[in-house]
């Protein structure tokens, strides 16, 4: 095999078992021997010295009680003749301290107690050194100590103490929990680590399984009710339970849980309560309440009447707080008709479990016995609504209206005394007899006043004058006709003059307080009389209206331009009532669509004239109109007037002009603005013999232009003016076309550059021509046709670029020289 440690020069032995030890303890594993090399090497071993490691792992026994240090193992080298020359040294865990090596022999003992559980095994350096030079002969080998495990650790519940529960009626093996008891012992040698539970006490009522430390129920039937929790000790032993074995214990508590196996039971099976009949709908009569044996959820139940008539007078609600039935009056109570109940009430679980179905009914019931006790109650009307009365509206003072009647509910039943609430009846129209209840007239009626009248009577015990009630009586006053009908408008009419016989003119209707039960029925007729009776008729139409229509043609409103026709209305009775109503009818000038133009001249007037007042307000709104036109016009005339002014403002801008092409940005000059808006504003001769103007008030541009300067770097905006100086200098006018060639070349330039501000700018452009004997400086004046570089790529370059591009791209004949 390989070689797990050090060096192959230096030879370990492990100490034997010391004596006096237990027999219990086992024996050290055997030592194993490794050879250092291949097995080439091992074949050539005669032909040199074998010096190799013969290593194994120390072993050493924990808890040692001995007084002498306790011999752990030798460690030896094969170039050790036993002369004394080697020298032994350890290094590592322990040494010095816990483990000390003899330098002369090699010997290794442990000084101190070891325990396995502290610290297993320790990782050691052996040297094997010259005495004299404390050189080193071999090379530094490590090497390890292992604590050899005894049983001295009990097996303890970390975990404890347990609280664990089952459902009450559980069958036999239903799991409850599981304990758990760990060793500090070597799980891996022997038996120390092996643990076994069992149950000391409540044995008989739950098992633990002996390897896995699982408790389970033992019998079957457990009922919380009884006994609700259970104390148990779990013993955990090591040594697989053998004899000699250590162990540990713990304490499991064990609560039995609640399942609705029992149900809701009324420690009485009746109950008495006594109630006033007078008390109102609603009112608790008394609680009942039914018990039971489970717990939480378990417990809850609802109550129900289950008796047909306690349901119809009384209800039961449940207070879910208390778990109590409430007794309530649901329909009010009369001692009179019956004096005691029984209601059967029952309590029901609402959580039940099927799997108990079979231990009975989840429900109880018991009696309740309500008894009413009598009280004095106010008299009753009959009908309890109140009562309904009609009387003739003609009836005659003291006639008979009707009788209400009211008793006393009581056994006694006291005698009634009746009395009208005069707040409802402040006139005193009616009168009530105390006893018998009879109403009859104080007053006369009239149903045209009031159709009906809602008094209040009161009853009241003749030996109790508290005992009294109130019932609202409405009585009706029946019609008697004894109102004429009555045209319903003082009615108007107009015809035209040329108007038809049989013409409709208007319709009139009646109206007639009197309200007959078999409805209104009126007849039209006309008032005899000769003047009136040639011109019109009154046709019936049969629905209590009548048409007025006329009976002949040619009416003249210069003979009689007013009519006044007189109807005779009759209704139906009975007795059949008259009256007597005027229609005014006026003769007026229509045009040929028939359109009414007017009446007559008097008439027109008094229409259209106005009231002194009206006058005044129609001459306050045209004075104000007049007001407002004239100060808007003011507004207007002093706005113009400002526009005007400001226009006439002398504004004046910086515009910078170049004369040369040298002197760069300082060589600038401020120009007035007003020059250029004055550019044809030149001197006039004096007389035919006059001069030419004098140069020097003209624009410098010019003065360049009479000098012959070809591109003297002038305003293109000049050269507008050109052909007016060239006139007052009696010359041949200029050829102004390069120039708005030019300009119009770079008007639409900017308007394509995306760069040029959207708002309109002013723009100068320099123009040197192309007729100076002067040749330019400037590098733009290479671009010409002889040119051996082609700039054509700048036109790719965008619009920033634009007018780069436009400065050396070829020669147009537009801009000659640009």
């Amino acid at each position: 095999p390989s070689q797990p440690f050090g060096h192959p020069h230096l030879r370990l032995w492990n100490a034997p078992e010391p004596r006096g030890l237990s027999s219990s303890l086992p024996p050290p594993p055997p030592t194993p021997h490794w050879d250092g090399g291949s097995e080439e090497d091992q074949l050539m071993s005669h032909e040199r010295v074998k010096r190799g490691w013969v290593w194994n792992q120390f072993f050493v026994v924990e808890e040692y009680t001995g007084t002498e240090p306790l011999y752990v193992g030798k460690i030896h080298t094969d170039s050790d003749e036993g002369e004394g020359t080697i020298k032994y040294t350890i290094s590592g865990e322990g040494a010095g301290t816990i483990f000390i090596i003899d330098e002369l022999t090699g010997d290794i003992h442990a000084t101190e107690r070891l325990d396995r559980e502290e610290k297993a095994f320790y990782t050691l350096r052996a040297q094997a050194l010259d005495r004299l030079s404390s050189d080193p002969l071999e090379p530094e080998s490590e090497f390890v100590i292992k604590v050899q495990d005894i049983n001295d650790s009990e097996p303890k519940f970390l975990e404890g103490p347990y609280i664990g529960s089952v459902a009450e009626l559980s069958p036999i093996g239903a799991s409850v929990m599981k304990v758990i008891a760990s060793d500090a012992d070597d799980p891996t040698y022997g038996s120390s680590a092996r643990v076994v539970y069992s149950v000391l006490e409540e044995e008989k009522i739950f098992t633990v399984e002996r390897h896995t430390g699982i408790i389970l129920t033992a019998v079957a039937g457990l009922d919380r009710e009884t006994q609700d929790r259970y104390e148990l000790v779990v013993k955990a032993t090591d040594m697989a339970g053998q004899l000699g074995g250590l162990s540990g214990s713990t304490t499991v508590t064990i609560v039995i849980t609640d399942v609705n196996d029992n149900p809701p039971r009324f420690p009485q099976k009746m109950y008495q309560f006594t109630v006033s009949e007078g008390a109102t709908v609603g009112t608790s009569v008394g609680r009942v309440i039914a018990t039971d044996a489970d717990m939480g959820e378990n417990t809850d139940m609802g109550y129900l009447i289950s008796d047909q008539e306690g349901g119809e007078l009384f209800k039961v609600t449940t207070d879910v707080d208390t778990q109590e039935a409430v007794i309530c009056i649901k329909k009010p109570l009369d001692f009179e008709s019956k004096r005691s109940h029984n209601v059967v009430v029952e309590a029901v679980n609402k959580h039940v479990d099927p799997r108990f179905a079979d231990l009975g009914s989840f429900r109880d019931q018991t009696i309740v016995r309500i008894t009413v006790s009598d009280v004095d109650e106010p008299p009753v009307f009959l009908p309890a609504d109140g009562a309904r009365l009609e009387v003739q509206e003609d009836a005659a003072l003291g006639a008979l209206v009707g009788v209400v009647t009211a008793r006393d509910p009581d056994v006694e039943n006291a005698p009634v005394r009746f009395s009208i609430d005069r707040s409802t009846d402040q006139d005193s129209i009616f009168h009530i007899d105390q006893v018998s209840g009879a109403i009859t007239l104080s007053k006369v009626l009239d149903r045209e006043t009031a159709g009906w009248h809602n008094i209040t009577v009161a009853a009241v015990e003749a030996d109790n004058q508290a005992m009294v009630s109130h019932s609202a009586v409405s009585i009706r006053i029946l019609d008697v006709n004894d109102n004429p009908p009555e045209l319903a408008y003082p009615y108007e009419a107009s015809i035209c003059e040329d108007a038809k016989p049989g013409q409709l003119i208007h319709t009139i209707s009646v109206v007639d307080r009197d309200e007959p039960q078999s409805g209104h029925h009126f007849h039209f007729n006309l008032v005899p009389d000769a003047s009136s009776n040639r011109h019109f008729t009154l046709w019936d139409v049969k629905d209590n209206t009548a048409g007025i229509r006329t009976q002949r043609s040619g009416f003249n409103r210069n003979e009689q331009n007013v009519y006044f026709l007189s109807i005779l209305v009759v209704d139906s009775g009975p007795p059949a009532l008259s009256s007597t109503g005027t229609v005014t009818i006026h003769v007026c000038g229509c045009d040929a669509d028939g359109a009414i133009q007017s009446c007559n001249a008097t008439a027109y007037v008094m229409s259209a004239a106005l009231s002194p007042g009206a006058l005044i307000a129609l001459l306050v709104c045209m004075l104000i109109l007049i007001v407002l036109v004239l100060l808007i016009l003011t507004l207007k005339r002093h706005r113009k007037g400002q526009r005007i002014a400001e226009d006439e403002e002398d504004m004046r801008d910086n515009v910078i002009k170049y004369n040369d092409e040298g002197g760069g940005e300082q060589d600038t000059q401020a120009y007035d603005m007003s020059a250029l808006r004055n550019l044809y504003d030149f001197p006039e001769s004096k007389g035919p013999d006059a001069g030419p103007p004098d140069l020097r008030s003209l624009p410098q541009w010019v003065q360049a232009g009479r000098n012959g300067a070809g591109g003297g770097g002038g305003s293109a905006t000049g050269a507008a003016t050109a052909s007016a100086v060239a006139a007052a200098a009696n010359e041949p006018p200029a050829d102004f076309s390069l120039f708005k060639g030019y300009i119009r070349k770079k008007v639409e330039q900017a308007d394509a550059d995306l760069s040029v501000p959207p708002y309109d700018s002013f723009q100068t452009y320099a123009f040197e021509g192309s007729s100076s004997p002067a040749l330019s400086l400037s590098s733009i004046h290479t671009l010409s046709t002889a040119s051996e570089q082609d700039f054509s790529y700048l036109s790719d370059w965008g619009p920033r670029f634009r007018q780069l591009a436009g400065y050396y791209a070829p020669a147009n004949p537009e801009e000659d020289g640009s």
